[in-house]
């Protein structure tokens, strides 16, 4: 056995362990990091991958912070915003369960309602924007895609306020309600064009090679999302997590459809890419409302939504709904003739309550047709957010 002074010992780094909407993750002030991993490349890479317990060939994680599903598998890196007009900038990392990668390419929208009170509790924002009592509104450089979010967050004698009776379908207790605005949020993704429909259409028929050709809805919207209806891919649109989950051809044909979805996207040159970009794009499925039961074992009544939402994150059905894929639903909802819109009774609206595996979610959107294209300005939905743990993450020293 080799001595221990052979190895290095582990070193420490603070670290905030946060709730945001449905998801959790482990949030860095920038200027906390070692130094190699200041700066974006393998080392920080190499170091998020190790806090997180990631590659996990057990698919477990058991060695790091995260919890072995795409919700908890999170990391956040904020620093002050060098952007004008803005607070604070918010680097969001999906750190790969069982390969040993980081995607950088979109957002994590339930951890954006984290980042405001993460960044006011650290001195990210200036303190003459934070009011004693009231609302504290942060503007966040969202770095990953370019794009501005406002979150509205409650302030109690000069503190975040955590605490609230705010329930959100998916999370166990109820917090404090955090209002956040996706401004003008169309992604503009390179090879997509800047617009919100690449292909130029709102309802494409999709080739999938051994899985059929059916309609489908791409939308670069909170993040780039392919939409499909639930019956043309043998489903109703109440399935929670086990239906899905546990079956291999299933999440097989998936993976098939959003790889060639990435592609008509052109998210992706060839499909061997898509392997290495498992965070974009999204895969989702519509139905028109129905009765089911919830994950936690509440009734949801077809009258209590205007359309049933699936979607898949990191190769799995979620358990909720990911917060920028709910900014796409809403975006596609208020936009007439896109499948989402369709499945919700095709009528003009500017808010869309839907159905998902752990309940119903409210989304806001307003769309206007300018010059033939569609533009949103902005989305808008309430989550919560709460500090789990604060202190240092540790990880040997030679990490990195």
């Amino acid at each position: 056995m080799a001595h221990a002074a052979t190895f290095p010992k582990q070193i420490r780094i603070p670290a905030t362990y946060m709730r945001g909407g449905t998801s959790k993750g482990v949030f860095f002030s920038l200027k906390d990091l070692p130094e190699a991993a200041q700066i974006p490349g393998p080392a920080r890479d190499a170091l998020l991958l190790r806090v997180i317990g990631s590659p996990d060939p057990y698919d477990k994680q058991i060695d790091g912070m995260g919890g072995a599903t795409s919700s908890t598998s999170k990391t956040v890196i904020l620093s002050k915003s060098l952007k004008a007009d803005h607070d604070v900038d918010y680097l969001f990392g999906q750190v790969s369960i069982d390969k040993p990668f980081v995607d950088w390419s979109g957002n994590c929208g339930n951890l954006t309602a984290a980042v405001g009170s993460f960044a006011i509790s650290n001195g990210l924002v200036d303190a003459s924007r934070i009011p004693h009592d009231g609302v504290a509104v942060v503007r966040v450089w969202q770095a990953n895609i370019g794009k501005t979010i406002i979150a509205h967050v409650p302030i109690t004698n000069g503190q975040v306020q955590e605490t609230g009776d705010f329930e959100l379908d998916g999370v166990t207790f109820p917090a404090a309600e955090v209002q956040v605005e996706f401004m003008d949020p169309a992604a503009e993704e390179e090879g997509g064009g800047g617009s919100m429909f690449p292909t130029g259409n709102l309802v494409d028929d999709l080739e999938v090679p051994g899985v059929g050709t059916f309609k489908a809805t791409m939308i670069n919207a909170g993040i780039p999302t392919i939409f499909v209806n639930a019956a043309d891919i043998g489903y109703t649109g109440t399935e929670l997590q086990g239906a899905i989950n546990g079956d291999p051809k299933a999440l097989l044909m998936f993976e098939t459809i959003r790889a060639y979805g990435a592609l008509r996207m052109g998210l992706i040159k060839d499909l061997d890419e898509a392997a290495k970009r498992q965070h974009t794009p999204k895969v989702a499925f519509v139905a028109k409302p129905a009765d089911y039961v919830a994950s936690s074992g509440k009734a949801i009544a077809a009258g209590d939504v205007d359309l049933l939402v699936r979607a898949l994150s990191m190769g799995k059905l979620h358990h909720a709904m990911m917060g920028t894929a709910a900014v796409a639903i809403g975006t596609a909802a208020a936009i007439s003739g896109t499948l989402v819109n369709l499945a919700a009774g095709g009528i003009e609206r500017n808010a869309v309550r839907f159905g998902h595996p752990s309940g119903t979610l409210r989304v806001g959107a307003e769309a206007s047709l300018v010059n033939g294209e569609w533009t949103v300005n902005k989305a808008i939905m309430s989550r919560s957010a709460r500090v789990l743990m604060e202190g240092y993450v540790r990880v040997p020293g030679d990490s990195f």
